[in-house]
């Protein structure tokens, strides 16, 4: 299966360095839909990315509207992450697809209200606290990320760890 993290107008560098750094773990192809609230060779960016760079496929597009036209959502697996989602995050079964993308919008308002309008049975959400507003963008990748490669027996990761095999 392969996993599409997708950042559409992500303002905070650190979030997009994190989700880079996850992204390279998963051996997720990261999309950054422009405008970016950074250049994406600030330092906190790199910083927060580490040294996972060269290990990471990105794919940047000029517009939300760019990328929509090229992953169409009504033929591709796309699951639009809000905290307006109809469906709890863990409700697909992700192993029925050979490629998935999760699109994240940006940390001060989300997704399009339009777009989330559109395409409200393939909006899912992160379960909260009521009156919570969100959760760091960067954790919200992570959690549904890591739950879909958990949902697929974890196939190209590495399980278990060799650490005390030396």
């Amino acid at each position: 299966m392969k996993l599409n993290i997708v950042l559409v107008e992500p303002e905070i560098p650190q979030n997009t360095g994190n989700i880079a750094r996850t992204c390279a773990a998963l051996g997720a192809k990261l999309h950054l839909v422009y405008p970016l609230g950074f250049s994406i060779s600030e330092k906190q960016v790199k910083r927060a990315g580490l040294d996972y760079w060269d290990k990471l496929e990105i794919e940047e597009h000029i517009s939300f509207s760019e990328f929509l036209n090229k992953y169409k959502p009504e033929e591709s697996n796309m699951f639009f992450v809000t905290t307006k989602g109809k469906h709890v995050y863990s409700e697909p079964n992700y192993k029925n697809y050979d490629e998935i993308f999760l699109l994240f919008g940006k940390e001060t308002k989300g997704l399009p209200e339009d777009i989330l309008q559109k395409y409200i049975n393939k909006t899912i959400r992160i379960p909260m606290r009521e009156g919570l507003r969100s959760l760091n963008l960067s954790n919200s990748v992570a959690i549904v990320a890591y739950d879909i490669e958990r949902q697929c027996n974890f196939d190209n990761l590495q399980e278990i760890s060799n650490y005390f095999d030396r």
